[in-house]
């Protein structure tokens, strides 16, 4: 069973900067690089969107509109962990970060082609 697991949630002010982690645990034997990442999150009463996603064969990232320019995402193959790097945080960011794990394409963020996800990390952006 494939467990990821994401950190680095906080509550930071606006113009604030965050790294968030997800890492696979050793125990899923799963090596990230060779599969798709994504990052979504869920703000309180909204639907939940993608924000980036990763894909290393070939290298590949995509971001969402709302975040393009501010967040990046990257991956640790030695440490087996995919980041978030999110800069210049709004209040609209406020929101539950979830990485999630497709291991077949990486050409969108429909939710059903991801089939495991961490429990997510909580990320607050006061103004």
């Amino acid at each position: 069973q494939v467990q990821l697991v994401e950190s680095g949630g906080a509550s930071v002010q606006a113009g604030g900067s965050l790294r968030l982690s997800c890492a696979a645990s050793e125990a899923s034997g799963i090596m990230l690089r060779s599969n798709c990442l994504a990052w979504f999150r869920q703000a309180s009463g909204k639907e939940r969107e993608g924000v980036a996603r990763i894909y290393n064969v070939p290298a590949t990232t995509y971001y969402a509109d709302s975040v393009k320019g501010r967040f990046t995402i990257s991956q640790d193959n030695a440490k087996n962990t995919v980041y978030l790097q999110m800069n210049d945080l709004k209040p609209e960011d406020t929101a539950m970060y979830y990485c999630a794990l497709r291991t077949y394409g990486c050409g969108d963020f429909h939710e059903s082609w991801f089939r495991y996800w961490g429990q997510g990390t909580q990320v607050t952006v006061s103004s």
